[in-house]
Parts: C-alpha cells; structure tokens; sequence
C-alpha cells in the first residue's frame, strides 16, 4: 500500500488520468489553442530577449511542456519561457559567448540541464519548503526592477538602434548616444505593433462583447492580438520591402521539430554557469510555486511544492537535450489556461503539439517578421509584471521589507540581475537575524480578576515586587541568547526585592543549544544572587529537548505549567500582597 502510494506521489498522471474524460479533454483541447496562439509569438520573443535565436524558444516550448504534465502536481500550470528567467539566461550566457553565437546556444542548453539537475535534487530531497525563505516583497521587487530592465533593453528594437548594456544607466546611456540613428520606419512599425497589444489588453474584449460575441469567443480574439501583430507587421513588411528600408527582420527560422541534443560537458563552462543555474532555479521555481497555489486555491486543490520540483526539473532536462533553454511556469499564460477551462496537465502536452505543428508548418511565414514587433511584445507583457505599489505598502507596513524591496530593484536596476536577487535575499536575511536577535521581551502582570497577564506598559495589572514575570516573545537560538542574558540581569540589578523570575515561554517554539548554555548561566548567576529561576507554559516539544540535557535537574526553581499557577504557588511561599 506504501508503494502504491509513492508510486501516485511520483507519476500524477495515475492519478487525474483516471478520472479524464469526453468533458475534460475538450476543456483541455480548447485552453490548449488558447495558450498555444498566445505561447508562438511570446516563444519567439522571450528567445531574442535571452540571446538566443527565434527558433530554441518554440523547442523550449515542446519537450518541456510534455516532462511537467508528466511530472508536475498542478493540473493548471503552463510552463515555457518567460521574461525573468530569460532574462536571467541572457545575463548568465553572456558571461561567456556573444548573443546569438553557437557558443550562447550551448551554454542555454548547460543552463537548462544544470537547473533542471538542481529542480530534481532538491525535489528527491523533499526540499520544496525552500520556497519560503524568498520573502514576497524581495520577489515583487526583484520582478518589478526586471520588468523595467527589459522594457528599457528591448527599446533599441522599437528606435532599430544598435544599443548594449546589462544595467538601466549602461543601456539609457547606450539609447541616447544612438538616439540619431533611429529608422523610422522601424519606429512605426514597433510604437504601432506596442499600441495596438496595449489597446487590446485593455479594450478589445470588452469591444468585441459589446457587439455580441459571446464571452468565451471574445476571449480567444482577445489573446490573439499577438498573432495578429505578427501578421500584420509580417505581412507590412514584406509588401513594402521594409527590409531594404532598414527594418531589422527575423530572416529565416529552421523548420522541423526540436533536434536531440546532447549538452556539451565542459568542467570550466558547467562551473561558471553553476551559480546563475541556482539563481535561475530558486527564482523560477519560486515564480512558478506562487503561481500554481494560487490557482490551485481555486479550485480547492492542492499542489506539491515537492513534486513541484521534480515537475519543473524534468521540464528544464527535456529543455537541456531538444535544443531549449530554461523554462519556469509564467503567470499570464497559467492564467489563461486556468480561465480558458483547462483541467488537467494534459493541456500542456496538447499545447506541445500545437507548437510542434508551428515549427514544422508555420516557420517560413517568419521570414518577414519585423524583430520590432517581438521587442513591443515583450515591452507590453513584461510592463504589467511592474507593481510600483510594493514600495509604498512596505513603507507602510515594514520599514524593514522596504529596505529590502528598495536594495533589490536599486541593486537589479544598477548593478545587475544577478547582484539584484542576492542581494535582496541577503538583506532578507540579515534583517531577519536582527530582527530575531533582539525579541520582545516583555514583564508582565495579573489582569485583575483573571488568570490573564499582560505588559505591565500596555495594561493596569497588579504584580509583586519578589516575583518578575518576564514573557519572551520569540524562539531562542544563538543570536538572541546574549540579549536575553543581558535583559535579566539589567531587570534583576534594578530591583533588588526579586526572589523569583519565572521565563513565560507561551511563543518560545524551540531552544538551541546556545540558547540552552544561556539559560544555564541565567539559573547559575541567579542563584549566586539569592534569585531563584522558574519557567512557565512551556510547549511540549520544548521541554522534550530540555530533557534531554540536566537543564532541569539542576534548575533552581520549578517548571509550571500555566503562568497563573505559578504566580500564584510563589506568592503563597512568600507570603507577601501583591501591589498594582
């Protein structure tokens, strides 16, 4: 029975093939031609913005589409390229080949391959809880700063400039020394394309509803205002020879279905790589968890971050040996599958198909296909992943996550986008470590008429002067067991009627060993003193490892269980009245 079940854990196919259907498979096929119109032009882009020639993006979205349906938990994701993570690639490939060379097309497929080989490792391992250690605001600000990073790079295709840079100031100063050499026929055809997509985002369904189109079918013509961009720019383009004019054209793309290929094992490639592969797998992995949850929620199910792993990390393989690059799930194009009725992975494999029959049919109409075009895709999709409104609910909220979201897309916009993540979880975790080395620790007393105690600087409670009743707000570990030492001997100096301090642990969730060594030396100086050391409310787990040292053997005091109990057992020993 226990293999049965990690063998469902391993293979999700086993589990929601057995209940497809007449009902699921037209659902499937419906959101499968949905994605696959919005995924052709979204491919080609998302590969000139990696480096890479148009082609690797339509065979990134084939074999690893297939390895996540086989492999992935959420019935809804749509994995493929997207805008961060090619991103991420360019920076990464850049490194060591020139865009667009055989040496950057190899170097993707090493990328791929590495993330992917990390996806399946940490997903063995049971690893997915990982994901929880990138904060939110550290992600929106990381994408945000990206999102600009590639509008402002994608620019000298609209201006048809030549234009460099890895950095917002590299590639405006890049823009305005240039800036006299725009070709305005590329500018019409990239500001047109740019405005027609924004005005269909915006106003085109609601246009076409309007006029009586059912919902559903104003949808789909909604989502293929790519396709039509591309058709028209394409067809523009090749009855005014714009390519004499000046216009930069994707020229001719291979046709056929993605080649097997072999990723080159160079030791010196694989190591220079290795640490924008982990970049690469921790971001997109995050991206795509965030994704898959929140639409899993629902629909009432549930993903699993664990085989979430290994679903991601077979796609990114099968990326690395049929001529892709790295692939995470996008939050648009899961969408759209969500809405478009998709049920099960399935539609994934579907759409495969339907890229693979592009490759294999529609590759010569890209002849004339104005690269303007591609950069105002991507300029209109990735300018909705902008959320300028972190800063202002951080600044409200945290000043800390502020600092952090303002490190992380100052350091991604200036410095770079791989300074710019480490960056922002770096700061993340140092104020973390701050925040924790210095907890709330508050004195206590009775509310009056109850077994409640309060902070004595927030509430009227009555205490006794013998007994110091301090509540510690946070988990003891390393970093705050100095500071908890320091706080009692100030408090224990400065009142010299204590007898007893009792430690209130209701918030205390664990007790490291540094913790441990400070509580014993708390008890020790405390009983050379004439003060005796109690604890209250201690939490199950907690005491267990207690136990396990002579902690409690050789504690001065007792360990009660409730806080109240204890007031109350010290109080009769001392004989003394309590004072508000």
């Amino acid at each position: 029975m226990r293999d049965r079940y990690q063998l469902l854990r391993s293979w999700p196919p086993l589990t929601w093939g057995r209940e497809y259907g007449r009902d699921a498979l037209t659902n499937d096929l419906s959101a499968a031609v949905i994605v696959t119109i919005m995924l052709i032009p979204q491919s080609l882009a998302y590969a000139m913005l990696a480096g890479l020639p148009p082609q690797v993006g339509l065979y990134a979205s084939i074999l690893p589409l297939v390895g996540y349906a086989l492999f992935g938990s959420s019935r809804v994701l749509a994995v493929g390229p997207v805008a961060v993570v090619s991103l991420m690639t360019a920076a990464a490939i850049g490194k060591v080949a020139p865009a667009g060379s055989t040496e950057a097309i190899a170097a993707a497929l090493v990328l791929a391959l590495l993330s992917g080989l990390m996806l399946l490792a940490l997903g063995v391992l049971r690893l997915g809880f990982m994901a929880n250690f990138l904060s939110h605001p550290v992600i929106s600000g990381f994408i945000t700063a990206s999102g600009i990073l590639i509008a402002a790079g994608q620019i000298k295709h609209i201006l048809g400039v030549p234009a460099s840079g890895h950095t917002l100031q590299e590639i405006t100063v890049s823009l305005l020394e240039n800036a006299g050499e725009t070709n305005v026929f590329t500018l019409a055809v990239g500001v047109g394309a740019a405005a027609f997509l924004y005005w269909s985002r915006r106003g085109l369904k609601k246009l076409l509803v309007n006029t009586g189109l059912r919902n559903r079918l104003a949808d789909l013509i909604a989502k293929s205002a790519p396709v039509a961009a591309v058709g028209i720019t394409s067809l523009s383009a090749w009855a005014f020879d714009l390519g004499d004019l000046g216009v930069k054209l994707v020229g001719v793309v291979p046709r056929g279905l993605p080649p097997l290929t072999v990723p080159t094992f160079d030791p010196d490639l694989w190591l220079s790589l290795a640490a924008s592969a982990a970049l690469i797998t921790v971001v997109g992995f995050v991206e795509s968890v965030s994704v898959a949850q929140t639409l899993a929620a629902k629909r009432r199910q549930r993903i699993n971050p664990d085989q979430e792993l290994v679903g991601l990390g077979a796609a990114n393989v099968a990326a690395g040996f049929s001529g892709g690059y790295p692939v995470t799930g996008g939050f648009a194009r899961s969408v759209v599958n969500f809405d478009a009725g998709a049920e099960t992975p399935a539609a994934g494999i579907f759409t495969a198909v339907g890229i693979g029959l592009a490759t294999l049919f529609l590759t010569p109409l890209l002849l004339y296909l104005p690269q303007a075009t591609l950069a105002a895709t991507i300029i209109v999709a990735v300018l909705s992943l902008v959320d300028f409104s972190i800063l202002s609910r951080s600044w409200t909220y945290s000043k800390a996550d502020f600092a952090a979201v303002s490190a992380t897309i100052l350091a991604t916009l200036f410095i770079g986008v791989e300074i710019g993540i480490s960056a922002g979880v770096g700061l993340s975790l140092l104020i973390y470590l701050y925040r924790t080395s210095k907890p709330h620790v508050a004195v206590v007393g009775q509310v009056p008429g109850t077994e409640h105690y309060r902070n004595v600087l927030r509430h009227a409670v009555v205490t006794d002067p013998s007994i110091l009743s301090v509540r510690v707000d946070e988990s003891l570990y390393f970093a705050n067991a100095r500071f908890l030492e320091e706080f009692l001997f100030d408090l224990v100096s400065r009142n010299p009627e204590v007898r007893h301090v009792i430690l209130m642990c209701p918030a205390v969730n664990a007790i490291d060993l540094s913790a441990l060594e400070s509580l014993e030396t708390i008890n020790r100086t405390l009983a050379e003193t004439g003060v005796t050391l109690h604890m209250s409310e201690v939490k199950g787990p907690v005491m267990d490892r207690l136990k396990r040292s002579d902690f409690v053997d050789h504690l001065s005091g007792r360990v009660f269980l409730s806080h109240h109990m204890a007031v109350q057992e010290l109080k009769a020993g001392s004989g003394r009245q309590p004072a508000s």
